[in-house]
C-alpha cells in the first residue's frame, strides 16, 4: 500500500455586498407611522397587518429597530397629548366615561400596534433591554393621562366624591368605578395605592371618625353597633364590586379603628344599654354583634371579658352571700345554676363558644362559690332534694343533665373533702329511710365523682350501698330461721360497716316492748352468724309504719321515726303524758325528743297528738295526748321530724372539726409521699407541692401543712438539716 499526503479542502463563503437603499427605513416607518394613526383613528379595516408584519420585520431584520422603537414612542405619545385634550374638555359626569372610552380605545389599539411590531418584541426589545410594547403604552397612558396635571387631580376627587355619595346612599355607576379603578390596577400596583388607595384611606378615616362621633353621642350601644356592622359590610361590599381585593382588609381597618376600638370603653359601659345590660336582658344578638366586631380590633375581646368578667363576680358575690338568699339551701344552688345556664348560653349563642370566655365563666363561678363556705353543704342538699323527690316522673337523659350540673358546681368547689362530708349523711338518710327516688341516679353520682376524685373518695360511698345489699340478705336469713315471727311485728334492721357511715355515738333509746324482745333475737341470731363483730343500735336513725285508729274509728297509716314510735306507743297505755313522763319512760335525749314531739304535735295536718298549752314551742311542763279529731285524706301519713334542712351553726362547726380531722393524715401521707421521691426538699417547695397534690380535695391550709410537717419531725419521718433549718430531709 502506497504512502499519499492527505490533502485539506476549504470552500469559502460567497461574498456578495447587499446594499440597502438609503431612504428604505424612513419609507417604511413611513408605512408604519400612517398605520399607527389609521389605527387610532378607528380605521384599522383597511390595512393590510401582514404586510405591516413584515415592514417591521424588515426594519429589525436590517438594524433599523432603534429608529422604530424611538418612532413608536413619538407616535403614541402624540396621539396621547390629544386624547387628553379630549379627555380634559369632558364635563361633569362624562369625565369618568370619556376617560373609560378612551382608555378602552387605547388598549385595542395597543394589542393592534404590538401584533404588528410583535417581531421587535421578541428579538430587538430583549437584547436592548427596552420596555415591550404593551408595557411602553400602559405607561406612556400613565404619563401622558393619569399623571396629567389636569386629569390626575379631578381624577381622585371625581372618585372619592362618588364613594361619599354611594355613603351618603346615593346610587352611582358601580360599573363605570370598577373600569377606572381596575385601568388604575393594571398600569400597575402603585398607581392604584398611590393616586388612589392612599387618599381613598384618609378620607374614609376621617368621615366614619366624624360618624362616629354623631353616632355615639345620639345612639344606644345596641343601636350604634348596628350601624358600625352596616358600615363594615357595606365597606366589604364595596370591594367586591370596585376595589382592590387587597383593599379589603385595609379599608376594613379604618372602619374598625374609627367606630369601633375608638370607642370600646365607652360602648361596653354605657349607661343602660351597655354591655351589662345587654348580659341581664339575655340580648343574644346584640352580644353576638359586640362579639363579632370587637373581635376584629386589638384588646376587643379581653375588653368584653373583663367587664363580663366583673359583672359576674358581683352579682355572684351578691347571690352567695345575701342572707335572704340563703335561708333556702335548694334554691340558692338552683339560683346557682340558673346564673350558670345562662352565662353558657350566652357564650354558645352569642360567643361563638369561645373557650376564653368558657374559662373567664369557669374561674368567676370557682370564685364566689367559694366565698361561702356553706356552698358544699347546700350543693349536697340539692343533691338530696333532687334524688329524694325531684326526679319522680323525669327521663333518665334529664336525670344525667341534672346530675352533671351538679357536678359541674362541684368542680368548682375548693373543699370536695366537706362536699364528701355533708353528701355522705344525706345519702346514709336516704338509704335508710328508703327514700331515694331511684338507685340508678344514685349510682350515677357516685360513678361521676369516682371519675372526677378517685376511686378513695368514694370507696366509703360504694360501701354504703354494699351494706344496704347485704343486710337484705341478712334479714331473708333471719325470718327463715324464725318462721315463728312472720305473725308479729316486721323487723328490718340495716346492719352498717362501722367506718362507711357517717354514724355517731348516740344514746339508745328505750323501745317498745314488742319490738325491743324482736331486736334481741336478731342480736342472737346475728352475732351467732357471724364470729368477732359487734353490734351498737342507732336508733336515731330508723323509721317505723305502725297503724292507728283516731276519735270516731278513722284508721292510717303512720310512717315515722324509731323515736316518734316510741313516744305514740306510750299512749296505747295512757291517755295523757306530760313531758316528763314520756323523756322518762323513752330516754330519748332531749334536743331529739323536744324536735319529736313538735313534728306530731305542731305540724298542721300531721298533728296526731295536742298538747297544753297550746304553741309552736315544746316546754318541760307541757302535757300530751291523742288528737281524736286527726283527719287526713291520705290513709298513709308521712310524719317527719321538725329538724332544720341545713345545719345550726353548732353543727357545722362540729362538720368542719370533723373535716379538719380527717386532712391531717391526708396531708401527712401527701408530704411523706412528696418527701421518699424527693428526699430532700425546702419548706416553700412542700408547701407547693402538697397544695398541688391535694387540690383535688381541698385547698390546704399552709399553716396546717407546717404542723404536720412539725408532727412528722417529732416521729422521725422527717428531720432538719443542721445548716439550713427551712430544709427537710426524709428518714428511711
Amino acid at each position: 500500500m502506497s504512502n499519499q499526503k492527505k490533502r485539506n479542502f476549504q470552500i469559502e463563503a460567497f461574498k456578495h455586498r447587499v446594499v440597502v437603499d438609503p431612504k428604505y427605513a424612513d419609507k417604511t416607518w413611513n408605512i408604519l407611522e400612517h398605520a399607527i394613526h389609521e389605527i387610532y383613528n378607528h380605521n384599522a379595516s383597511g390595512l393590510s397587518f401582514e404586510e405591516l408584519y413584515r415592514n417591521a420585520y424588515n426594519m429589525v431584520l436590517h438594524k433599523f429597530g432603534e429608529k422604530l422603537y424611538s418612532g413608536l414612542v413619538t407616535t403614541m405619545t402624540a396621539h396621547l397629548k390629544e386624547i387628553s385634550k379630549s379627555i380634559e374638555a369632558a364635563q361633569g359626569g362624562l369625565f369618568l366615561e370619556e376617560l373609560n372610552r378612551k382608555w378602552n380605545d387605547h388598549n385595542k389599539a395597543l394589542q393592534m400596534i404590538r401584533d404588528i411590531l410583535m417581531y421587535m418584541d421578541r428579538t430587538y426589545i430583549p437584547n436592548t433591554h427596552k420596555t415591550p410594547v404593551h408595557e411602553l403604552g400602559l405607561n406612556l397612558w400613565r404619563d401622558n393621562i393619569i399623571h396629567s396635571s389636569k386629569i390626575q387631580t379631578r381624577l381622585l376627587s371625581t372618585l372619592l366624591e362618588l364613594v361619599h355619595s354611594e355613603r351618603t346612599g346615593e346610587v352611582i355607576d358601580r360599573g363605570l368605578m370598577r373600569n377606572i379603578i381596575k385601568m388604575l390596577m393594571d398600569l400597575g400596583s402603585s398607581v392604584y395605592q398611590e393616586d388612589f388607595e392612599k387618599p381613598f384611606l384618609e378620607v374614609s378615616a376621617e368621615f366614619y371618625k366624624g360618624e362616629s362621633q354623631k353616632f355615639i353621642e345620639c345612639c344606644d350601644c345596641g343601636d350604634y353597633l348596628k350601624k358600625a356592622e352596616r358600615r363594615l359590610n357595606e365597606e366589604i361590599e364595596r370591594v367586591t364590586h370596585y376595589l382592590d381585593a387587597k383593599s379589603e382588609a385595609k379599608i376594613t381597618n379604618v372602619v374598625e379603628k374609627e367606630m369601633i376600638a375608638n370607642h370600646m370603653l365607652r360602648l361596653v359601659h354605657m349607661e343602660n344599654s351597655g354591655l351589662v345590660n345587654m348580659l341581664l336582658d339575655d340580648r343574644y344578638e346584640d352580644l353576638g354583634r359586640m362579639y363579632n366586631l370587637f373581635r376584629r380590633v386589638p384588646n376587643g375581646l379581653s375588653t368584653i371579658r373583663d367587664v363580663m368578667t366583673s359583672h359576674l363576680r358581683e352579682t355572684g358575690k351578691q347571690l352567695v352571700t345575701d342572707p335572704e338568699r340563703l335561708k333556702d339551701p335548694v334554691e340558692f344552688v338552683q339560683r346557682l345554676l340558673d346564673e350558670k345556664d345562662k352565662y353558657d348560653g350566652i357564650i354558645s349563642l352569642a360567643f361563638s363558644n369561645d373557650k376564653t370566655f368558657q374559662n373567664a365563666l369557669n374561674s368567676s363561678f370557682e370564685y364566689f362559690i367559694n366565698l361561702n363556705p356553706r356552698s358544699p353543704e347546700f350543693i349536697s342538699l340539692f343533691v338530696d332534694d333532687k334524688l329524694r323527690k325531684g326526679l319522680k316522673g323525669v327521663s333518665e337523659e334529664d336525670v344525667e343533665v341534672i346530675l352533671d350540673k351538679v357536678m359541674m358546681l362541684f368542680r368548682y368547689l375548693q373543699e370536695k373533702d366537706v362536699f364528701e362530708k355533708y353528701y355522705k349523711q344525706h345519702l346514709a338518710k336516704r338509704l335508710l329511710s328508703g327514700k331515694t327516688v331511684s338507685d340508678d341516679a344514685e349510682r350515677s353520682l357516685i360513678v361521676k365523682l369516682k371519675t372526677e376524685c378517685g376511686y378513695q373518695f368514694t370507696s366509703k360511698l360504694e360501701g354504703m350501698f354494699t351494706d344496704m345489699k347485704t343486710s337484705q340478705d341478712t334479714m331473708q336469713g333471719f325470718y327463715a330461721s324464725h318462721p315463728e315471727l312472720a305473725e308479729g311485728p316486721t323487723l328490718v334492721v340495716q346492719v352498717l360497716t362501722t367506718g362507711s357511715w357517717p354514724t355517731q355515738p348516740s344514746i339508745t333509746c328505750n323501745l317498745p316492748s314488742e319490738m325491743s324482745a324482736l331486736c334481741e333475737k336478731f342480736r342472737s341470731y346475728y352475732l351467732g352468724t357471724h364470729t368477732g363483730r359487734r353490734l351498737s343500735w342507732q336508733t336515731n336513725m330508723g323509721t317505723a309504719d305502725i297503724k292507728a285508729i283516731f276519735g270516731k274509728g278513722q284508721k292510717h297509716e303512720l310512717n315515722v321515726s324509731t323515736y316518734q314510735m316510741c313516744v305514740l306507743m306510750l299512749f296505747n297505755n295512757a291517755d295523757r303524758l306530760s313531758y316528763k313522763e314520756i323523756e322518762q319512760a323513752t330516754e330519748i335525749p332531749a334536743s331529739d325528743l323536744k324536735r319529736c314531739l313538735q313534728s306530731m304535735a305542731c305540724v298542721k295536718g300531721k298533728n296526731v297528738l295536742r298538747k297544753e298549752p297550746m304553741s309552736k314551742d315544746i316546754g318541760e311542763d307541757d302535757a300530751f295526748f291523742v288528737n281524736d279529731k286527726f283527719t287526713s285524706k291520705f290513709y298513709k301519713v308521712k310524719i317527719g321530724t321538725v329538724v332544720a334542712q341545713k345545719e345550726s351553726e353548732p353543727e357545722k362547726q362540729e362538720t368542719r372539726q370533723r373535716v379538719e380531722e380527717d386532712r391531717k393524715p391526708q396531708i401527712e401521707a401527701a408530704i411523706v409521699r412528696i418527701m421518699k421521691s424527693r428526699r430532700v426538699l425546702d419548706h416553700n417547695n412542700i408547701i407547693a407541692e402538697v397544695t398541688k397534690q391535694l387540690q383535688s380535695r381541698f385547698l390546704a391550709n399552709p399553716t396546717e401543712i407546717k404542723k404536720r410537717i412539725e408532727s412528722l419531725i417529732e416521729r422521725d419521718f422527717l428531720e432538719r438539716d443542721n445548716n439550713d433549718r427551712k430544709l427537710y430531709r426524709y428518714l428511711a
